[in-house]
């Protein structure tokens, strides 16, 4: 009976206090506290914090940033994990967010290591560079044919190092595009192919070609006796008003003497010299053997025709003899 009338007091005494006692009783507000840790509103880097939690604001920032950031290279994506190369400071940027009001855009540190960029760019140009192909000459029935001359490719790796650099820095993951540039391909062991001359025996007729302009010009080859020699070959040497000297190893030079200069000169004004020893192209002072296989070896050709190929090739021009 004692303990039922006392409860009975208590009851009582609620009701004679009212409202007011109820609303000094103590209630848990850890939770809404937590939730109330940043304001409505606000983001960090452009990401919606407000209204979340310290650590649900952390999740949502270090989400965002593990984001991969998209290297596009010649329309193949490389993505980076943006982890391997920087170190965002998402406490500070959450603390600050803390004390932001709605509407602001908190910014968020990152710390991006150059060293580690440049190692991931240069292992994209690795995969993306390649070397060209030199121009290779050849006959190919009958005609002088290039083949290679392929330009190569090369990826400029400092302004993507800079603009990878930059995104992270802002946060930004929106795909970063670059193309690598063409590279001239390299040169053939002469210096390039550039003229290139086809002396046919049989029809007594050198052809000049370049970049696809084409002369032909009637000359004298070899007599039987002293064929005109066949192959490829280039030119070691131009002379202008050579003297001509007798060949000492031929008989049919013996008791010659040299002729300078001048309109009796057999090499007439021009002399273009072969690889093959003592063979080359020239003018001649006997203008008649012209279409005939007259010489002793040489490409002859008339005065004019040969001052005018003299200035159109160049030592190591490339002369085939078919």
């Amino acid at each position: 009976m004692k303990r039922g009338f006392s409860i009975a007091l208590v009851v009582l005494g609620f009701l004679a206090a009212g409202p007011a006692a109820l609303a000094a009783t103590p209630v848990n507000t850890t939770r809404a506290a937590s939730a109330a840790y940043i304001s409505g509103g606000v983001r960090i880097v452009g990401v919606r914090v407000g209204g979340l939690s310290a650590a649900a604001a952390t999740s949502a920032v270090e989400a965002a940033f593990a984001k991969p950031l998209p290297v596009v290279v010649d329309g193949k994506t490389y993505p980076l994990a943006p982890e391997h190369v920087a170190k965002p400071y998402v406490a500070g940027a959450v603390a600050h967010a803390h004390t932001a009001v709605p509407g602001d855009n908190v910014p968020l540190t990152v710390v991006v290591r150059g060293a580690d960029v440049r190692a991931f760019v240069a292992r994209i140009a690795k995969q993306v560079d390649h070397k060209g192909k030199p121009a290779r000459l050849s006959l190919v029935n009958g005609n002088p044919s290039i083949t290679g001359n392929v330009p190569g490719r090369a990826l400029k790796q400092e302004p993507i190092v800079a603009a990878i650099v930059h995104a992270l820095t802002v946060s930004m993951r929106l795909p970063l595009r670059f193309e690598a540039a063409a590279v001239p391909p390299p040169k053939t062991a002469d210096g390039g192919t550039g003229a290139v001359i086809l002396i046919n025996r049989s029809l007594n007729r050198l052809t000049w070609f370049d970049d696809g302009t084409i002369r032909r010009f009637p000359v004298a080859t070899g007599q039987a006796i002293y064929p005109t020699p066949t192959g490829q070959f280039h030119i070691v040497v131009k002379w202008k008003d050579p003297w001509w000297y007798p060949p000492t190893y031929d008989a049919w030079a013996k008791g010659l003497k040299p002729v300078p200069p001048g309109p009796n000169n057999p090499l007439g004004t021009r002399w273009m010299g072969l690889s093959s020893p003592g063979i080359g192209i020239h003018g001649t002072d006997e203008p008649s053997s012209i279409g005939y296989s007259e010489s002793h070896g040489c490409i002859r050709m008339q005065v004019p025709d040969a001052e005018w190929l003299f200035d159109h090739v160049g030592v190591g021009t490339t002369v085939f003899i078919v």
